[in-house]
């Protein structure tokens, strides 16, 4: 019995030139069905109370510059009221021009998210992005 062995420089044997998608594919697959049962957990309705906080309170600055939002939704700087149309000018002189200072915006709980989105775009107007939002130290989220 004889038989022939075959190799590449014979020109009795077509060389395949295709490649073997089959693993693709079937990877791909199995990425879909993950994705598919991953992205509705994702998206999900939560209702949140946010002005307790348990996080640990950042360093304060030497002069923090405090913005407060009162229950009866008017302004004041430091301890001095303020209009919303006065802010930047305020602002300006107790910055004394410098638009990086970081302004602390604290705002009474029963304050609605309206108002307080109206002073962050007041802020933002006047040039002073730098806003970190106050919250109570130490309190319990609920």
């Amino acid at each position: 019995m004889a038989f022939k062995i075959a190799h590449a420089d014979d020109g009795d044997m077509p060389v395949n030139h295709e490649i073997n998608v089959t693993p693709f594919i079937d990877v791909m697959l199995v990425l879909l069905i993950i994705f598919m049962v991953a992205a509705p957990l994702a998206t999900a309705d939560v209702k949140v109370d946010l002005p307790a906080t348990t996080a640990q309170p950042a360093p304060k600055p030497d002069k923090p510059i405090y913005l407060t939002i009162k229950a009866d939704r008017s302004l004041a700087l430091g301890d001095t009221p303020i209009t919303h149309d006065g802010l930047a000018g305020a602002l300006d002189r107790l910055t004394h021009g410098d638009r990086d200072s970081r302004v602390f915006l604290r705002a009474d709980k029963s304050v609605d998210y309206d108002t307080l989105m109206k002073a962050m775009n007041d802020l933002r107007a006047a040039g002073y992005l730098k806003v970190a939002l106050v919250g109570l130290e130490g309190g319990a989220a609920q």
